[in-house]
C-alpha cells in the first residue's frame, strides 16, 4: 500500500488544472494498492464552475470517488496557504505529496504574495521529511506575459525566477514538454526533471466514427477557458471567411471564462451577429464531452500563447479529430513530443487561419488521415498509463529508500537503483515527423508504421 496525497485544485473549483487532478485522481482510485487523498482549495463564490445554464455549481456537490478522501485544507489567494498544507501532511503522514501546479495555481498575477507563498509549500513539504513530486505543467521562461495579460513584466519575472528555485528544491519534479526540460537543465542546472505527458483523458477510447461528422453540419470546435491568452476575437474575425466556401459549417465555442477574466466570452457572444451559426456552450460537463468532440469536424486552437502542452488538444487526439492551432514554439514541441497531427497557421493571421480550417474541410481524406493519426497518438497516453507511470516512479523511491535503510549493503545498492529510477522514466526524443512541417499533411499517403 502506498498513500498518496495529491495537493490540487478540484472540481467544482474551476481553479488552475482542476479538471487534470480529477482525471488523475480517478486513474489512481482504481488502483487498490493505492491510498489517495486529494488536499483541495476551498469552494468559494467566483471559482466555482457554472452548469449549463450559467448558475455556479451548488457547493455543497463535489465529485464522488469512492475510496478517496477529499479535505479542503487550503484557499486561493491566501498566504496561510504552506501551513495550513503542510499542518495536514503532518497528521496524514504519507508516502508521497504531489503537487499539480502552475505557478497561478495558489494565486493570480494580482496577489502575488500569496501565489508565491503557496508555490514555497513543496520545498517545505520536502524540508518537514516527506517525499515532494511536482506536475509542473508550464514554466514561466515559455510564457508570453504580454499576451497573458501579466502586469509589471520585470519585477515578476525575477519573482518567478525565485519561485522556480524552490520549487526545483522538490525530490523531483515531471515538465510535460521536453523543451521545459532544456531550459529547466541550461538555466537552474536542474538534475532532478523526469519528462512525462500530459495525457489524454480516456482509460479507454473507441476509434472515431466519421459518419457522425460533417452530418449535416460542419462542426468547428472551440474548447478551453476563455479570456487570458486564449482568445477569440480572430477566430470571430475568421469564421465569416470559412462560412464564404462552406455554408454548412457550425462553430461551437464551448467552454466558461478563465478565473481572471469573468464575463468575457460573454462579450464576445453578445458581439457577434445574430445571423451566424454560432453556438456558444458556456461550461460543458464532463458527461457531454464526449459527444461533444466525436460529432466535430475539427478542434481550432485560437490561442494568442500558451503556458504548456494543451489539454485540449490531447483531448482531440482521445476522440480522433484533426488540429488547426497557431504557429507557437510550445504547441510545436507538443506535436513533437506527443506525435500529433495538427496543421499550424500564422499567429494573428486571420486569413492564414481561415485557409488553414477550409483545407481540411474540404478534403476528406485530409480529415480521415489526420483523425487516424491523432487517435494513434491518443491510445498511447492514456491517463491510465500517464498514472502507471507515476506510480511505477513513486515505488522505485520506495524501494530507493528501503534499500538505503539498510545500512553498507543499502549503500552498495544505491547507485544501481538510480540508474533504474533513470530508465523507468526516460521518454525517448521522437523523429522529426511530416505532420511538423507549415502544412499538415506530408505528400503521399501517412506510414502505418508509428
Amino acid at each position: 500500500m502506498i498513500k498518496i496525497c495529491l495537493v490540487a485544485a478540484f472540481p467544482p473549483s474551476i481553479g488552475p488544472l482542476n479538471e487534470y487532478s480529477y482525471h488523475i485522481a480517478r486513474e489512481l482510485q482504481r488502483h487498490k494498492e493505492v491510498e489517495l487523498t486529494i488536499l483541495a482549495d476551498e469552494l468559494e463564490e467566483g471559482m466555482l464552475a457554472l452548469d449549463a445554464a450559467g448558475k455556479p455549481v451548488d457547493p455543497q456537490h463535489s465529485i464522488k470517488l469512492p475510496g478517496v478522501k477529499i479535505i479542503r485544507c487550503w484557499k486561493f489567494g491566501s498566504i496561510a496557504t504552506p501551513i495550513r498544507l503542510l499542518n495536514t501532511i503532518r497528521q496524514l503522514k504519507p508516502d508521497v505529496v504531489w503537487y499539480n501546479l502552475v505557478f497561478s495555481s495558489f494565486g493570480s498575477p494580482e496577489s502575488p504574495v500569496a501565489a508565491f507563498a503557496g508555490l514555497s509549500a513543496p520545498a517545505l513539504t520536502r524540508a518537514a521529511g516527506f517525499y515532494t513530486h511536482i506536475t509542473l505543467h508550464h514554466i514561466i521562461e515559455h510564457v508570453d506575459f504580454a499576451s497573458a495579460g501579466v502586469p509589471r513584466e520585470r519585477l515578476y519575472r525575477k519573482g518567478t525566477d525565485l519561485a522556480t528555485w524552490s520549487l526545483l528544491k522538490a525530490n523531483s519534479v515531471s515538465v510535460l514538454l521536453s523543451d521545459y526540460r532544456r531550459t529547466l537543465k541550461t538555466k537552474y542546472a536542474a538534475q532532478n526533471i523526469l519528462v512525462g505527458t500530459h495525457g489524454t483523458f480516456a482509460t479507454i477510447s473507441s476509434p472515431p466514427d466519421l459518419s457522425k461528422r460533417g452530418n449535416p453540419d460542419m462542426r468547428i470546435l472551440a474548447f478551453g477557458n476563455w479570456g487570458t491568452y486564449k482568445r477569440l476575437e480572430a477566430l470571430m474575425e475568421a469564421f465569416p471567411l470559412i462560412l464564404k466556401r462552406f455554408p454548412n459549417a457550425r462553430l461551437i465555442v464551448a467552454g466558461g471564462n478563465h478565473s481572471a477574466a469573468p464575463g468575457y466570452w460573454e462579450s464576445i457572444r453578445d458581439a457577434q451577429p445574430a445571423n451566424l451559426p454560432i453556438e456558444f456552450l458556456g461550461y460543458v460537463q464532463q458527461k457531454d464531452v464526449p459527444k461533444l468532440f466525436s460529432t466535430s469536424s475539427l478542434l481550432v486552437m485560437p490561442y494568442d500563447s500558451s503556458t504548456g502542452s494543451s489539454g485540449p488538444a490531447h483531448q482531440a487526439c482521445e476522440y480522433g479529430i484533426p488540429i488547426v492551432c497557431a504557429d507557437i514554439a510550445d504547441f510545436r514541441c507538443m506535436a513533437a513530443d506527443d506525435d500529433m497531427a495538427i496543421s499550424f497557421y500564422k499567429r494573428g493571421d486571420i486569413e492564414d487561419l481561415a485557409g488553414k480550417i477550409c483545407a481540411i474541410l474540404e478534403s476528406p481524406e485530409m480529415q480521415r488521415q489526420m483523425s487516424d493519426y491523432n487517435y494513434s497518438a491518443g491510445v498511447q497516453m492514456t491517463m491510465a498509463t500517464v498514472a502507471r507511470n507515476y506510480l511505477r516512479w513513486f515505488e522505485l523511491h520506495q524501494m530507493k529508500r528501503q534499500i538505503a535503510g539498510k545500512g553498507l549493503f543499502g549503500r552498495f545498492r544505491r547507485r544501481s537503483i538510480g540508474a533504474m529510477d533513470a530508465r523507468a522514466v526516460k521518454v525517448p526524443t521522437k523523429v522529426e515527423d511530416p505532420w511538423l512541417s507549415s502544412e499538415c499533411l506530408p505528400e503521399g499517403s501517412v506510414s502505418e508504421t508509428r
